[in-house]
């Protein structure tokens, strides 16, 4: 689809003249700041997020409007020199993004303040090869083609172009052409068109001379996502952990040495249409990362700000990895096996009284790790939402094999991680219910359960068994065989350690009242 020929037209106001927020303050920089700056805010779902989706979709000339759907946004800011006169001038700044935000454009002259803006319009009605053609109506050019094992030159006027096909009037007749397989030889770039997306100011100078404006604005076709990985030691006591940023960058430029902040949080955004989603990505995980300095963290409103202490080069059309922390090792963790085999439920007016109701939960044992985000445990910074995967190194050859993956969510320092990397193979449980009785007349119910767990490893396994007590909000536990702990108002755990080879049975009693 070809873009629709627009130039957003404005007449400036206090946006065009004030600060500009989101992460980009309007204050004067030393003479060593970066020209430019990129401060991307990122909505992406690490689970279903897939950068090459839209790198694809921009290559191939897509939909103009495609790079609205990338979840997230970034708000450039430039700094470029120009020569104004006193009074009224005319100035394009060229290379920005294609899919910029017109009505969020901050201006601001750093050498004179005074400097106003009339008039503003964005032009991203780029050249192609059919306007070209249309520019060329009526007008001589010169065409070759193939023919057999040689070509043919045709020169005349160009009559028409359309639909793929050029009518040109030679000193023969008439000749129609098929555009895809000619080769066209055109003169100069006819005035009015444009080869980057440029904003044209209209600017009233209070005094002459050079001068030095700084452009803000924000942009679709800009993202990033955590991911991070751990290589779990050899009894599951620690792991090493390694974090990454994957940048998105279909904005439709290139932003060389660049100064990079990402802003982590749920930051609330006017969307004029639901975003889509895409497929999952992989990125390669085996292999520690270098002792390479990461981002720096600080606090920004209600959300986290990582800023990259060097400039970087944001490639157009591409995605690429940076280090968000050098790699930390020893990082202690806890395995655990879960068997949670009821699931909790909402209460009605009246509790569950049907004999054979048991609300599903996971029939097999879960595996999960859990460390806590803190300065001893060697963290200690605000982690953002993204995928963790999980290996373990092979003994027999050395190489990292993957042991399973999650999803963590924006997670503050002092925090714990818990993890689920799938699910228990050698260690199996099940639940049966060995009694039910029920009075509605004193308004009581009681339910026996065992739950026994079976461990086939040639070593004992800790098993943590939930519990939901879903029939009824009051209830009380008459008897058990195992101590247990009340994790909430109608949930209960029980660790068991359960020996080689063997099994371990939970038995309890369990009485309603309403």
């Amino acid at each position: 689809m070809s873009r629709p020929r627009i130039a957003v037209f404005s007449i400036a106001t206090t946006l065009l003249l004030g600060p500009v927020a989101l992460g980009s303050p309007e204050v004067d920089s030393g003479a060593e700041e970066p020209t430019t700056s990129v401060t991307i805010y990122s909505s992406a779902d690490p689970a279903g997020f897939d950068p090459q989706r839209f790198i694809g979709q921009q290559r191939n000339g897509g939909d103009f409007n495609f790079a609205s759907q990338v979840p997230g946004f970034g708000v450039v800011r430039q700094t470029r020199s120009f020569e104004l006169r006193k009074g009224l001038n005319e100035v394009s700044f060229t290379d920005v993004a294609a899919f910029l935000d017109p009505t969020s454009v901050g201006f601001r002259d750093l050498t004179d303040p005074r400097t106003a803006v009339l008039e503003q319009a964005f032009k991203f009605d780029l050249v192609s090869p059919s306007k070209l053609l249309e520019k060329y109506l009526d007008q001589e050019i010169e065409i070759t083609v193939t023919e057999g094992d040689g070509t043919r030159t045709i020169a005349g006027e160009l009559l028409s172009s359309s639909q793929g096909r050029l009518v040109i009037q030679t000193e023969a007749g008439l000749e129609m052409v098929d555009a895809s397989d000619a080769r066209i030889s055109l003169g100069s770039l006819p005035d009015g068109f444009l080869t980057k997306p440029t904003l044209v100011w209209m600017l009233d100078a209070a005094r002459g001379g050079t001068h030095e404006i700084r452009s803000t604005y924000q942009t679709t076709g800009l993202t990033w996502r955590a991911d991070y990985n751990l290589v779990l030691n050899d009894d599951d006591t620690a792991a090493d952990v390694t974090a990454w940023v994957s940048l998105l960058n279909v904005s439709g430029i290139e932003y060389p040495d660049a100064k990079l902040k990402l802003v982590a949080g749920d930051v609330q955004k006017v969307r004029p249409a639901p975003r889509m989603r895409g497929l999952a990505m992989d990125m390669a995980a085996e292999g520690a990362a270098g002792k390479v300095a990461g981002f720096t963290e600080s606090s920004l409103f209600e959300y986290h700000l990582y800023t990259l202490p060097r400039t970087t080069t944001i490639a157009r059309n591409s995605t690429q990895q940076l280090t968000l922390f050098p790699a930390v090792s020893g990082v202690e963790i806890a395995k655990e096996l879960l068997y949670a085999p009821t699931s909790p439920v909402g209460w009605g007016r009246e509790p569950y009284m049907n004999p054979g109701f048991i609300p599903g939960g996971s029939e097999k044992i879960g595996v999960y790790v859990a460390f806590r985000n803190d300065v001893e445990n060697g963290l200690g910074i605000p982690l953002p939402k993204g995928r963790i995967r999980a290996y373990k190194q092979d003994a027999a050859d050395g190489s990292l094999e993957f042991v399973g993956e999650d999803l963590i969510d924006h997670t503050p320092r002092n925090e714990e991680i818990r993890i689920k990397l799938g699910n228990a193979f050698d260690v199996v449980g099940e639940r049966r219910v060995v009694d039910f009785k029920i009075d509605k007349a004193r308004k009581t119910m009681s339910e026996t359960v065992e739950i026994e767990v079976r461990n086939q490893k040639d070593a004992v396994q800790t098993v943590v068994i939930r519990e939901g007590l879903y029939r009824w909000r009051n209830w009380e536990m008459s008897e058990r065989n195992l101590p247990f702990e009340r994790v909430d108002a109608n949930t209960v755990e029980w660790r068991v350690d359960v020996p080689p080879e063997g099994e371990k049975t939970v038995r309890y009693t369990v009485r309603y009242t309403w």
